[in-house]
């Protein structure tokens, strides 16, 4: 989030041992019900209408916030999420992110 000048983000933390990933997901799970509510809340605490924000997602369990933001971004999206997202971007990178939003 700071390295896109965003001042917040959600996200599952993965578990790792000995400095490899256990395949785990520690404390809460972000799941696509909680990814909606998490960018409901958001706009809320802030006073932003939800038309006025962007969700950025690549799978199906991101479709829930993606129809939710007032812009939905497909970040080299599984196939399920082009026809719901708003643009599509395939280059993997997140520096693409900060041109095409103006970040």
């Amino acid at each position: 989030a700071t390295q896109l000048g965003l001042d917040g983000f959600a996200a599952n933390t993965l578990e790792t041992v000995d400095n490899k990933l256990t395949g785990k997901v520690t404390g809460q799970v972000i799941d696509r019900a909680a990814k909606a509510l998490m960018l409901r809340r958001w706009a809320a605490d802030h006073e932003v209408p939800l038309e006025a924000t962007v969700a950025v997602g690549d799978g199906a369990n991101d479709l829930d916030m993606l129809e939710l933001a007032g812009y939905g971004v497909g970040f080299c999206p599984k196939p399920i999420v082009r026809d719901h997202a708003d643009l599509i971007v395939e280059v993997p990178t997140h520096d693409v992110l900060r041109v095409v939003l103006g970040l």
